[in-house]
């Protein structure tokens, strides 16, 4: 499992904060969004198309807005799949990642099992059809990858976060290559999608990562106390199948991709075809003896 060395050193400071009594009041109105949420949760079988996905949008808007979160969507967020599959990778931050990129475009996710059990997002998630990854049992991984390429066959958007762990936000990981082996062998392109927090006077915050030992709870509460939270979504033109060689070079395009977006620029590794040594030249002819 790929580790960060992101923790709490690199929480930024100074950043503004709301008073008790709102930081209580967006958790309860969190909480209070995801159980109006579960009884209707049944109607997602029942919708199909544009009214299924302005209903999970929704849903996961509603969420951010609960949490004081502004959400800014940089790129077209209507992208069409056309019931065509796609894998959709992001930089990975905060457990709010989910949220916004659900708020965007409703999809399918790889998330980690524990997710399943988390308190307010673990039933929104699982409710969306994600498939789980077990990180802890390697020999699961080649049958997760296979239903992923199933999924991505059939049609499915899938959101994976590549990094494998989250960072804070002002550091970042590189792109691990198993999930894209998926979407290679399901012949769907590739959507890289970056995101980015800031406050509303423009500066950068690393406070709502969840990095660390930290419990899922103390991240939720360090978000709720935050004023004035942008969260910057930026969806990259797509990646088409047969553009990369394999796995590995399809991960750093990607990887790419998101750092353009974001200003911080890696350009991808090529490979260099061998330039054949030139042939020696033929040597000089001799000069002629002058005559005595």
């Amino acid at each position: 499992m790929p580790k960060a060395p992101c923790g709490d050193a690199c929480l930024t400071t100074g950043e503004p904060t709301v008073g008790r009594v709102r930081q209580a009041f967006r958790m309860f109105s969190a909480v209070g969004v995801v159980l109006l949420t579960l009884p209707v949760s049944p109607a997602f079988v029942l919708l199909r198309g544009r009214a299924r996905i302005r209903f999970v949008r929704l849903i996961f808007s509603a969420l951010l807005r609960a949490f004081g979160v502004r959400l800014v969507v940089n790129g077209d967020r209507d992208f069409p799949d056309a019931g065509r599959g796609a894998l959709v990778v992001n930089n990975h931050i905060s457990w709010l990642d989910i949220v916004a990129v659900n708020a965007v475009r409703p999809m399918r996710a790889l998330a980690k099992s524990e997710i399943a059990s988390w308190p307010v997002l673990g039933g929104l998630v699982a409710r969306g059809g994600s498939i789980f990854l077990d990180r802890e049992k390697l020999s699961t991984l080649p049958g997760t990858m296979a239903e992923l390429a199933e999924a991505l066959r059939g049609g499915a958007l899938v959101n994976v976060t590549p990094e494998g762990t989250t960072w804070c936000g002002l550091a970042s990981g590189k792109f691990t290559t198993a999930t894209f082996q998926a979407a290679i062998d399901g012949g769907v392109p590739v959507r890289p999608i970056a995101l980015r927090y800031r406050l509303a006077d423009g500066r950068e915050t690393s406070r709502p990562a969840f990095i660390g030992p930290e419990s899922l709870i103390a991240s939720l509460r360090r978000v709720a106390a935050l004023r004035g939270l942008v969260l910057e979504v930026y969806v990259c033109p797509e990646i088409a199948p047969g553009r990369a060689a394999d796995r590995r070079e399809l991960a750093e395009l990607a990887e790419s991709a998101v750092h353009a977006a974001l200003g911080t620029v890696r350009i991808p590794s090529q490979s260099r075809r061998r330039t054949p040594a030139p042939l020696p030249l033929p040597p000089a002819p001799a000069a002629p003896l002058a005559p005595h």
